[in-house]
């Protein structure tokens, strides 16, 4: 008999990670609002003191990547450095560019299904 092991990770609210995927998530949101199309590889890490964001995205829309950070940050309820975080003076750092070439080709090509008959006898 296999042997597997089974590990998961699960953080409680306030933790880098979910205030992380709040930010990308808010981004992305407001990005499609204006653009449903828009292909979004966003990600985000907090740590003290600062927020990045980045990854690579095709759109047509323009959003304020430091206010939608900063707004998400003070929704979560960090708006003091006593509390070790603060949505008013973090650093927000932007590292955003477009998406190669190579891959918006490969995202905008459709899909063909082959779907041959079984041939089995």
């Amino acid at each position: 008999m296999a042997k597997h092991l089974f590990t998961s990770e699960s953080v409680s609210e306030g933790h880098p990670d979910k205030i992380a995927d709040q930010i990308s998530d808010a981004v992305l949101d407001a990005i499609l609002e204006q653009d449903p199309k828009a292909r979004v590889a966003c990600e985000t890490y907090v740590k003290t003191g600062m927020v990045l964001v980045g990854g690579e995205i095709t759109t047509s829309a323009w959003v304020d990547i430091e206010e939608i950070t900063r707004n998400t940050v003070r929704e979560i309820g960090y708006v003091h450095s006593d509390m070790g975080f603060d949505a008013n003076s973090c650093a927000v750092l932007s590292a955003i560019g477009k998406q190669s070439r190579t891959l918006t080709r490969a995202l905008t090509v459709p899909i063909r299904w082959n779907r041959a008959p079984a041939t089995r006898g």
